[in-house]
């Protein structure tokens, strides 16, 4: 898959709903029924971090969730990409990049929302032909008036801002014109994944959906 592919793709994903759920799965068990809760609400593309033993599990119980679109986050390396790949991940997330890790996630035709925090890793990924990016850690690196920023000299660059993005300043940053959608933790509180609570989370959900962009 080709660079400018990827970018179309992760565009269309990204335009799927305003939020991208972001999951730390500890127990693979709760994987489907987490899923499914957030596909009720109406949050469809499911972003799982592979931070946990569970991770690679859960993705593979989460690929089976009828509406949900599964992809792995926190991609480092090549291994990494393969093992999503496999374990049925439609597309990958990184909180930087590395040629190696491109280039393997264009061998295996993985789609990736890869990550930028600064105009010159933008335009360096631009050059290369990424123009749907992750903007990360988006509060630290200066939030919503920083990505503004960026957009007015690259407006070809538009952005899934992730990194404490909360329900308070997401509406901030789905206003920017180079803002496709951002990436939350905060539709699945820990707490209520541990409660096996799915009303609740599909509720969050639901919240998230309706956010205008």
């Amino acid at each position: 898959m080709t660079p400018e592919h990827a970018s179309v793709e992760a565009a269309r994903l990204c335009a799927l709903a305003p939020v991208i759920p972001v999951l730390t799965v500890h127990d693979a068990a709760t994987a489907a029924d987490l899923a499914a809760a957030l596909v009720k609400g109406g949050l469809p593309v499911l972003e799982i971090t592979l931070r946990t033993p569970a991770a690679l599990d859960a993705i593979r119980a989460m690929a089976q969730v009828e509406g949900g679109v599964v992809g792995a986050g926190t991609l480092l390396t090549p291994d990494n990409v393969r093992d999503a790949v496999a374990a049925g991940a439609k597309f990958g997330v990184s909180p930087g990049v590395t040629d190696r890790l491109l280039d393997a996630a264009e061998a295996a035709d993985l789609p990736m929302l890869p990550g930028a925090a600064t105009a010159s890793e933008c335009m360096a990924l631009l050059e290369r032909g990424y123009s749907v990016q992750k903007f990360f850690p988006a509060e630290a690196a200066g939030g919503a008036p920083a990505l503004k920023s960026i957009g007015a000299p690259i407006p070809q660059v538009k952005f899934c801002p992730t990194g404490g993005v909360t329900p308070q300043n997401a509406p901030t940053y789905l206003g920017l014109s180079n803002t496709l959608c951002v990436g939350g933790s905060w539709v699945a509180p820990e707490g209520l994944i541990r409660a096996r609570d799915w009303d609740a989370i599909t509720t969050l959900a639901a919240q998230a959906a309706a956010l205008p962009r």
